[in-house]
């Protein structure tokens, strides 16, 4: 993927993720956020406590202009993702992000493989087995990723809206429904 013009990160920890979706939206935007205005629009408009995949889907899909209430009271939209212009966007990817036991409320620790970031949020996952390794158990990952840790700390990985698995010689993808 750098080979393609992803921009590779050592992103590790989710604290870093969140540090860097902000960087990013600030980039896409032409803004830049304060603290504030951050922790604002970050739980009200990206991370809220009560949502899950089905709702930050929606986001992407139809509602990706946010609005960001600045501090001196006047508003700002905010562009998740540019669809006008696509090449505006930017895509990073990672690999090896962990999530760890109880962190966030995970049920179980967890090693994700790749995932590809367009704006700093996480959109697509590909999990890599080995040749030979049957590809089920890529799919039986993922889906275990869904049910133990993908909603955990701020649930940012909610927002993958596309899975691909491979194990070297089958490689197959499906939407997070």
């Amino acid at each position: 993927l750098e080979n393609q013009s992803y921009e590779y990160l050592p992103i590790t920890t989710e604290e870093e993720l969140v540090a860097n979706v902000r960087q990013q939206l600030e980039l896409l935007n032409g803004v830049t956020f304060s603290d504030s205005e951050w922790n604002r629009f970050f739980t009200g408009s990206l991370a809220g406590a009560n949502e899950g995949i089905a709702e930050k889907t929606q986001r992407i899909q139809e509602d990706h202009i946010q609005l960001l209430k600045r501090d001196d009271g006047s508003t700002k939209n905010i562009l998740l993702i540019d669809k006008a212009d696509i090449h505006n966007n930017r895509l990073q990817v990672i690999n090896q992000y962990e999530v760890n036991e109880g962190e966030g409320g995970a049920n179980r620790s967890n090693r994700y493989d790749v995932t590809v970031l367009v704006n700093g949020l996480p959109m697509v996952h590909i999990e890599l087995k080995r040749r030979g390794v049957d590809i089920r158990e890529a799919f039986n990952q993922i889906n275990r990723y869904q049910r133990d840790s993908f909603w955990a700390g701020s649930g940012l990985f909610e927002y993958v809206q596309l899975f691909v698995i491979s194990n070297g010689t089958l490689t197959k993808y499906f939407s997070n429904t």
